[in-house]
C-alpha cells in the first residue's frame, strides 16, 4: 500500500513525462558490465526501459510482493534485512524507495554492507521543495490516502551517505522536460523548486587505516680506539 501512490503518480500525465526521464537516467547510469550484480529494491514494473533482463543475467528485484519486470531475479525480502552477502553487490538501485521505508536509515546500513568497495548506489526520491508534488497529495484523493511515505531533502540523503562513508559523483533534477545534471557536491538554484524529483548517485569508499607508532630514537655508538691498537698503528706506520 506504501509504493501505490507512485504507481498512481506515474498514470497521470506529468507522471509519465517523470517515468520517461527517470528510465533515459538509469539507462544511461548502469555502466556495469553484463556480468556484474546489480540489486534494485522497490519494484517499478517497466524496468525493461532502462536494462535488458536477457543481457544483464545478475540483475536483482528486491521486492516484499515479487514484483518487476521478467527475466529479473526476484527476491522477496525487507529492504533493512538483505539476505545477500556482504561485499557481492556492484550496483544498487533506490527508485522511490527511501520515501516509504520506516527504517530508511537501517536500509542504508545495509546496502553499505552488501556493495563491493567502490560499488555505487543510485538514489531517488521527490523533490521535497516542488509545490506541486504536494498538491498532488491534496487534489487526489486515491493518492492523498494512498501516501503512506515522508519526504526526503537531499541535504539530509548526502549527510547519510558521508556517515557510511560514500562518495557522492553526482546529483540531477528532473524536471518535466530535462534533466540537470550537477557534478560532486550539488548546488541549490532556480531549478531546484521545479525540479519533481532528483537523483543521487554515490559511490563506496574503503579506507585502510595506517597505524601510527610512536619512532623511538636508537642512541647512536661511539667507536673508541683501545689505546693498545693506536699505538700499534703509529708504530706501523713510522716502520713504512
Amino acid at each position: 500500500m506504501k509504493r501505490k501512490f507512485l504507481n498512481s503518480f506515474y498514470e497521470t500525465p506529468q507522471g509519465k513525462l517523470l517515468q520517461g526521464l527517470e528510465g533515459r537516467y538509469l539507462k544511461q547510469s548502469i555502466t556495469v558490465s553484463c556480468k556484474q550484480t546489480i540489486v534494485q529494491i522497490g519494484a517499478l514494473g517497466w524496468e525493461n526501459d532502462f536494462i535488458d533482463c536477457t543481457l544483464y543475467q545478475k540483475f536483482n528485484i528486491l521486492d516484499m510482493k515479487g514484483e518487476g519486470c521478467e527475466g529479473a531475479t526476484k527476491i522477496c525480502a525487507k529492504a533493512f534485512l538483505l539476505p545477500i552477502q556482504s561485499e557481492t553487490v556492484d550496483l544498487v538501485i533506490l527508485p522511490h524507495l527511501l520515501e516509504f521505508d520506516e527504517n530508511r536509515f537501517q536500509t542504508m546500513r545495509e546496502i553499505e554492507r552488501i556493495l563491493k568497495p567502490e560499488g555505487e548506489v543510485i538514489i531517488i526520491n521527490f523533490n521535497s521543495l516542488n509545490i506541486w508534488v504536494r498538491l498532488q497529495f491534496i487534489w487526489n484523493k486515491n493518492m492523498s490516502h494512498s501516501w503512506q511515505g515522508h519526504f526526503i531533502k537531499r541535504a539530509r540523503v548526502a549527510d547519510w551517505l558521508k556517515l557510511l562513508n560514500f562518495e557522492i559523483k553526482n546529483t540531477s533534477e528532473f524536471t518535466l522536460d530535462s534533466v540537470l545534471t550537477t557534478p560532486e557536491n550539488f548546488k541549490f538554484g532556480k531549478s531546484t523548486c521545479l525540479a519533481i524529483a532528483y537523483a543521487v548517485r554515490a559511490v563506496k569508499r574503503r579506507y585502510t587505516l595506517i597505524p601510527l607508532t610512536p619512532i623511538k630514537l636508537k642512541r647512536s655508538r661511539l667507536v673508541t680506539v683501545p689505546s693498545g691498537l693506536e699505538s700499534s698503528t703509529h708504530r706501523i706506520k713510522k716502520h713504512d
